[in-house]
């Protein structure tokens, strides 16, 4: 209920990327993951082509899949 994210001086606030700046911290998370020390290739599941888009949102639905990218 609202009335207890609120009464208990909660905040509603939007976001864009959360907290991220992409001009600093994109470039910054492109150097770590040519490093090797951002695994961001654990968090794809799968890579899929255009034509499977839509099986690929029931998968996500289900919990199959953490991440499918479209590769064109």
């Amino acid at each position: 209920p609202l009335l207890d994210v609120f009464g208990r001086g909660g905040a509603l606030k939007s976001s864009w990327y959360g907290d991220c700046l992409p001009s600093r911290d994109f470039p910054m998370l492109i150097d770590l993951y040519l490093q090797g020390r951002l695994d961001l290739d654990g968090f794809v599941t799968e890579t899929i082509g255009l034509d499977q888009v839509e099986e690929a949102f029931g998968k996500m639905h289900r919990g199959e899949v953490l991440r499918s990218v479209v590769v064109l």
